[in-house]
């Protein structure tokens, strides 16, 4: 569907909001606290916070109909077919470390389906755009195209993963060794900058496991505007996260299919 202009600024203008209150905290000493519930240590600090909450404090007053999904505030139903899904710093440790491998994502699904996705970096400037079916990275004013490179074989592929040690399981280890053993060059770490560096045509495919919807949604309209795939291991959607595959190039895409179906 097209997205209209007005959403598509009110998106940027979250983007902004949200990077108004990261920008300030970063590579500050600041409070980092663990996450309830969680096994692992699962960090979160004031910037994921309170950007969250002003992102929502913004639809609050101009989209009070919408629905909203957040990691760190949880789901707000509405209840006019839009739903904004928000992860306001992805890639928290790298935050934490200093590390500029992180973005704040926004998306906005209309009936179920994600049409807007932003990945922005407020620190590097950098905003990642998809929207109807293009992707652009947006730069001091500057809207520059987006698209993925060719890579017809996986032996010519550059393949990225967060961290395969610390979030698959031990089959999905085994899954993803039998693509990296047929690719050019494997790089770990970047969260969902891994996927602005796909769209950008740097690297060829990204694997992923333990996805949330907040972690996935944005980043469907931006591999695809840019011409690449993303789905689930096994070929279906990629939006409730759990496992996510995401190539530039079709062919090798359907080669990993094959090997991670074992």
């Amino acid at each position: 569907m097209d997205v209209s202009t007005d959403l598509i600024a009110l998106a940027n203008r979250l983007a902004d909001t949200s990077g108004s209150v990261i920008r300030p905290l970063f590579r500050q000493r600041i409070d980092v606290a663990h996450k309830q519930g969680m096994r692992v240590f699962d960090p979160v600090t004031e910037a994921d916070k309170g950007a969250e909450r002003a992102i929502r404090a913004l639809l609050a007053r101009e989209r009070p109909d919408d629905g909203i999904l957040g990691e760190e505030y949880g789901e707000q139903k509405g209840s006019s077919g839009y739903r904004w899904v928000l992860d306001p710093v992805d890639g928290t440790r790298a935050f934490i470390t200093g590390r500029h491998e992180w973005g704040s994502l926004i998306a906005l699904e209309h009936d179920g389906k994600p049409v807007l996705g932003i990945l922005d970096q407020p620190v590097l400037g950098e905003r990642f755009i998809g929207v109807g079916g293009a992707a652009h990275l947006v730069q001091a004013g500057k809207a520059t195209p987006l698209k993925v490179r060719a890579c017809a074989s996986l032996a010519d592929a550059i393949l990225c993963a967060t961290d395969p040690g610390a979030y698959f399981s031990k089959e999905q280890l085994a899954a993803f060794a039998r693509v990296e053993r047929q690719v050019k060059m494997t790089r770990y770490g970047g969260d969902c900058y891994l996927f602005a560096a796909l769209a950008l045509g740097f690297v060829d495919m990204v694997i992923e496991t333990n996805f949330h919807a907040w972690d996935v949604a944005a980043l469907i309209p931006l591999v695809e505007g840019a011409g690449g795939v993303i789905t689930s291991w096994d070929g279906g959607s990629a939006q409730p996260g759990k496992t996510v595959l995401a190539s530039g190039d079709k062919r090798i895409h359907a080669e990993a299919m094959k090997l991670l179906a074992g």
